[in-house]
């Protein structure tokens, strides 16, 4: 397994996708404790990695995972290398890895250079003024990582803001908090296309 993990985090990224539902979220000014627990968040370097009892789960996983996403990214070490990521920041973020891919095939279609009308970039479509108010103005929201890092700490955040309400947390997410449209999509997606089952005996299906 770690000469899979090592190979992936080593391959260069490429993708051809169809368009996604991409928006923006919006500016709110941030208390001092909170930002500086966001800056945090966004600070740390740790290798991803799948984040798994045994091996035999992670194999699983990152197969199931990388048979839906093939025909989007049909490069394998490329797209295992994207659901390593994904996987980690999101476990990282306390959230849940297929939710994250769920939001992904809305925001942008797995396009690693999408940018909305509104100029949110990447994956994620993050917003440039997120990396000013939490990161670092000179961080590339069009990397794999950078991107996935901030998207899940900023989904993250408005999760905690919601007291754990996800529906008016992706709202928060889309910029267009109290409309059904967005969250809903962001669901279908995440319950059709992404659930996954672990092998029999290693934990819920998730």
């Amino acid at each position: 397994m770690r000469g899979l993990i090592a190979s992936i985090l080593g391959a260069a990224l490429a993708l051809a996708s169809p368009l996604g539902h991409g928006g923006a979220q919006k500016y709110e000014p941030l208390s001092a404790s909170v930002k500086a627990s966001l800056h945090r968040a966004i600070a740390d370097h740790a290798v991803p990695v799948l984040a798994f009892d045994d091996e035999r789960e992670a194999r699983s996983w990152l197969a199931a995972m990388s048979s839906r996403l093939a025909k989007r990214m049909p490069d394998r070490v490329a797209r295992e290398e994207f659901l390593v990521t994904v996987h980690y920041e999101a476990k990282r973020a306390g959230l849940d890895p297929q939710l994250v891919l769920g939001l992904i095939q809305v925001e942008s279609a797995f396009r690693k250079y999408a940018v909305s009308s509104a100029g949110a970039r990447g994956y994620m479509q993050v917003m440039p003024f997120w990396a000013k108010l939490i990161g670092a103005a000179d961080h590339n929201l069009f990397h794999l990582r950078t991107n996935l890092r901030y998207g899940c700490t900023i989904l993250r955040h408005y999760l905690d803001i919601e007291k754990g309400n996800l529906f008016r947390a992706l709202g928060r997410y889309n910029g267009s908090l109290g409309k059904a449209e967005y969250p809903n999509m962001v669901l279908r997606a995440w319950h059709g296309n992404w659930r996954y089952v672990p092998p029999a005996g290693s934990g819920t299906v998730q």
